[in-house]
């Protein structure tokens, strides 16, 4: 089935008709191979995902969309990563799990579906017991989330906007909201929420700074969707839109994240890049979000009333933007690594 589905690329919506399994790299800058820039234990996800011991997070390399602002640029658009067999990727998930992982979570993997769903499937059988977690843009078709049905338990989806003319500026993409509609509907109907209890297995202090005590409890999903949106500066009715469709479509079926930390990205790239870069992003407003806005997001919040949502407390830190050619691409606090594409695996 692999090598059907990679002949003449139709795996995503874009249907960019690469020949992948002749070496060639489709829209998403990927041939055939499941390639990987980063594993680590990651705490900054939300807490019902990272919970005690952290989630196991893969950041995979290439991405269906262009999103101009991607704090993760390096893997999604510029390449970072390496090839890894399914005999790594098991051995990866398995020390993410013995390093206390609550589960294995995918990030940016819809160009590789076919493949992943099998290496997921032998990861499993060799002993990976832990939930999958499906972490992605929702630019992806039903057919393709079909094969990640029977291994994928929660699913972590954005939907990034619901206006077709701003994601064809900003993501290289205005066919996207009708397609993450169509994917985040699909995985609600077949992912009901389970939440569970778990202790800490010893003392702890935790990403925030919270002190958590040996038997603690934190409440843990096992399965069920978290959606993700990330409210872009001055387009606040864009996000009134987005939540007005979760509303409708997604309250008490799913859990809602609302993120304010978009954050403008110092991209390290040529100048036809960067210049390409700042023609798709004046399309909005490439600042940190403001205090007044924050405070309207709030009120927007309060006015729709949802059964369960995350929302952060507004900072202006920016020391959690990620560098892939680093070990570690992230802060301490926030990361720890097992495994990276130019050192393989971490002691």
């Amino acid at each position: 089935m692999c090598k059907e589905l990679y002949s003449s690329c139709t795996q995503c919506p874009r249907k960019c008709g690469a020949d992948r399994n002749s070496g060639k790299c489709g829209f998403c800058g990927e041939s055939t191979e499941v390639r990987v820039a980063v594993a680590c234990l990651h705490f900054g996800e939300e807490p019902l995902i990272t919970v005690h011991g952290g989630s196991g997070t893969i950041f995979l390399t290439g991405c269906t969309l262009r999103c101009a602002f991607c704090q993760n640029y390096q893997i999604s658009q510029n390449g970072i990563g390496r090839a890894v067999s399914s005999e790594e990727f098991t051995q990866i998930c398995l020390k993410l799990q013995n390093a206390g992982a609550e589960n294995i979570n995918l990030v940016t993997g819809s160009h590789a579906i076919p493949k992943l769903a099998e290496y997921i499937k032998n990861a499993k059988e060799n002993g990976c017991s832990i939930p999958f977690c499906w972490n992605s843009s929702a630019f992806e078709s039903v057919e393709m989330l079909e094969l990640l049905k029977p291994y994928v338990t929660i699913w972590l989806p954005d939907l990034k906007t619901l206006n077709s003319q701003l994601a064809g500026k900003l993501f290289a993409a205005p066919e996207y909201p009708e397609a993450a509609v169509k994917a985040i509907s699909w995985m609600i109907q077949n992912n009901p929420i389970k939440i569970e209890s778990a202790k800490a297995s010893r003392d702890y202090t935790d990403a925030n700074g919270e002190k958590i005590i040996k038997g603690e409890e934190r409440e843990k999903m096992t399965q069920g969707v978290i959606i993700r949106h990330l409210f872009m500066p001055g387009k606040f009715s864009e996000t009134a839109d987005v939540l007005g469709w979760l509303k409708e479509n997604a309250d008490g079926r799913a859990i809602i994240s609302l993120m304010n930390q978009y954050t403008p990205v110092p991209f390290s790239e040529d100048a036809g890049q960067l210049e390409s870069r700042k023609k798709s992003l004046s399309a909005i407003e490439n600042r940190l979000v403001t205090p007044q806005e924050d405070s309207d997001l709030q009120d927007l919040i309060e006015a729709f009333d949802f059964e369960m949502l995350f929302y952060q407390e507004l900072t202006d830190d920016t020391s959690w933007l990620p560098d892939f050619t680093r070990t570690q691409p992230f802060s301490n606090k926030l990361a720890k690594p097992s495994w990276h594409w130019n050192k393989g695996f971490l002691d």
